[in-house]
Formats: C-alpha cells, structure tokens, sequence
C-alpha cells in the first residue's frame, strides 16, 4: 500500500484511489480505510493538543480532509469490484491493510512535524465553524415558505408555479425595481430589487457570504439551494425559474453589479450557467426620437453611429443614464417583453480559464489584476 497526500488553498477535497494501477472512480474500501484512520489519528490529536475540549464534538473527515488532495495507490492478488462498471473496490481487507498502514506512518510523520500538523488541524478548525455557520443558515431557509417574499419583502413574485414558463428579474435599485415591478408581466415575471453592488464573494470568507442578507435573499428566492463545502445541497431540479436575468444599468457601474452577481453564480451555484440559466439583459443605451417616423431604440454606440449615417432629417437623442429613468412602458419595451427584448445568455467554453481570470480580476491579490489590466487595456471598451 502506498499514499501520498498534500494540502492545497481549496475549499474541497480531491482524494483518488488505486488498485492494481487502475483508478476506481467511485473509490471503495481502500479509500474508506484511509479516510476513516486518517479522521481518527487527526482528532486524537486535536484532543492532545487541547484544539478539541472534552465537551467539543469531534471533527468530521470532512473538515479534516478540506484542501487535501491524495492518492491512495494497492496491489491485490484478488480484487473484487461493485457493480456493472467496476470502478469501486469492494475487498475488506484492503480497508483493515489501508487503515493499518496510514496509522502507523502518518503517527510517525506528524511526531516529527508538529507545525504541519497544527497548521492542518487549524484548517479543520476554521473548516468545521464554517460547516457549523453553513448548516444554521440552511436551517433558516428551510424553515422559510416555499413561495414567500423575503424577509424583507422586496420580492415580487410571479403567480405562475411552473418553473418552465417562470423568470426572475434581479435589479439593481429600489427605483428601478418599482418600474420593473409596474411593468412585468406578474403571470410569469417576479422581480427582485437589490441594494448596489453585493458582496465580492471571491474575497470573503463563506461564513460572510452566508451571513450577506443581499445573497441569502436570493438562494431563498432560487429555491435550489447553495453549492459550497460541506452541505452541498444545490439541486438544479428545485430551480423555480427558467430564466435569471440580471437587468443592470448601461454603464461600468452596472457592469461590476453584473460582475459580482456573476462570480456569485460562478462560484457557488455553477450549475445555473452551465445549464443555461443566467442571462444578462441589454437595456438600451439611447432613443432616438426624429420629427418624423418612427421612434427607435438604440443599443450601444455603434448602432448610434449607423443611424445618424441612415437617418434623414433632425432628431432628438434621449440617453439613458440608468433604468430608473424609463417609465414602466419603456421598460416593457425595452428589457421585459419577450417579445422585444435582447437578452444575452452567459456561457462557460473553458472552465479552467474562467476560474482562473475569476480568481485574478476579483481576488485578493492586486498585483496579477494590475498586470492583467496593462496587458489587456487596449481592448477595453469605455464609456467616458
């Protein structure tokens, strides 16, 4: 039996197994032997070092196993496998010889380094509040009625139950989300109002995330739960509506709303874009309004420029600086009306990359976004 084991900066666990040279996708006892010695000799010295009080419950594997990444490699004269695809390993001595081996070595190796130790059990510290935090906040959403208005009462919801037909406006601003309310179609359209620009949740812990009234309004009114660390309840089959639509201002600071909504989705609820959710609404930029014919919207620069070049005669040139001030009419028009909107879906073509540019763009670390802004200024587009 070999291992092989290191903790990285992730909020999870990626740990693989081995027999015979040969990947068990879904694991098996191997694994379970490893994992559960692993839990036991990591708690036996919480307790040791006084981080575990006789009255504290015992980490779980999870906390304890958040950021490893491992392999745990067997020979076996005589595997055996669950099921039709046999990718589970099913012997159980391979669980008591796993067990007994990590016991043994990992008991040595942390003897011998008592820093590395602390520090991983700090982290199954800070893992188990954040667990702890995470479930008391699912325990408030459960108890909540399953189509309410939130707490605070900001949630227009639609009359239609089905999710198929169902979508929701999140706006930015009380004034905006009035129009919107005025406007919507209620039989299948709800709004949600919310307060400028929500949390970077790229930069704060996920107890804060948790604890942000802005977000916990929206897992509530999504109804599909909340995808991070140890509860991972989201479920894209309870999604109450087809269609999340993002109707944010024209301009940079309705962009970094449209932004942070976005890295909220991306990183906690990813399955809302992959499965083709998520849409950002494209309210217009002008309305260009000639003596005579036809009033027209316009909606970004360009469109602008082509119209001043095939328009005959004067006209009047309305710009819009926010959605607050359309009337309810215009809104319809404009941004709501199925019929006559422009929505633009959001899309993931490379996983890896969103995540990466995910974490530079809005992360801690100022330096990589400094350089990524210099390397990339000339394809900016400015509205100044």
């Amino acid at each position: 039996m070999e291992a092989a084991f290191q903790y990285v900066n992730e909020f999870r666990e990626n740990v693989l197994g081995f027999c015979n040279n040969i990947y068990n996708a879904e694991g098996g006892t191997h694994l379970t032997g490893f994992k559960t010695t692993f839990t036991t000799v990591m708690n036996n010295y919480a307790r040791e070092l006084g981080i575990l009080k006789e009255k504290d419950a015992n980490f779980t594997g999870a906390d304890i196993r958040n950021g490893m990444t491992a392999v745990v490699s067997i020979k076996h004269p005589a595997p055996r496998f669950e099921g039709q695809t046999k990718t589970k390993l099913d012997n159980q001595d391979a669980a008591k010889a796993t067990g007994k081996v990590t016991g043994e070595e990992i008991v040595l190796y942390f003897d011998r380094n008592l820093e590395v130790l602390k520090s991983i059990l700090a982290c199954a510290e800070k893992s188990a509040k954040i667990r702890k935090t995470e479930e008391k906040a699912k325990t408030n959403l459960l108890t909540k009625q399953k189509y309410s208005f939130d707490s605070n009462g900001k949630l227009a919801n639609c009359e239609k139950r089905d999710p198929s037909v169902c979508e929701i406006f999140i706006v930015e601003g009380d004034s905006a989300g009035g129009s919107a309310k005025t406007a919507r179609d209620r039989s299948f359209q709800a709004i949600l109002p919310i307060r400028g620009k929500i949390l970077n949740v790229e930069k704060a812990t996920i107890d804060k995330v948790l604890a942000n009234a802005e977000i916990k309004t929206m897992i509530n009114a999504f109804g599909c739960g909340f995808s991070e660390g140890y509860g991972n309840d989201f479920d894209i089959t309870k999604l109450r509506y087809d269609k999340i639509i993002i109707m944010a201002d024209a301009d940079v600071d309705g962009a970094h709303i449209s932004t942070l909504l976005l890295t909220l989705f991306y990183r906690f609820m990813p399955d809302l874009i992959y499965e083709g959710h998520v849409y950002i609404a494209m309210p217009p930029l002008y309305k260009a309004m000639p003596s005579k014919g036809k009033e027209e919207y316009l909606y970004d620069d360009k469109a602008l420029e082509r119209y001043r070049k095939t328009h005959k005669g004067p006209f009047t040139l309305q710009r819009y600086k926010g959605l607050g001030e359309m009337d309810a009419q215009q809104l319809w028009e404009t941004t709501l009306n199925p019929v006559t909107r422009r929505l633009r879906l959001v899309e993931i073509e490379d996983a890896r990359m969103a995540s990466e540019v995910t974490e530079v763009l809005m992360g801690t670390e100022v330096p990589p976004r400094k350089a990524f802004i210099y390397d990339h200024a000339r394809d900016a587009e400015l509205d100044v």
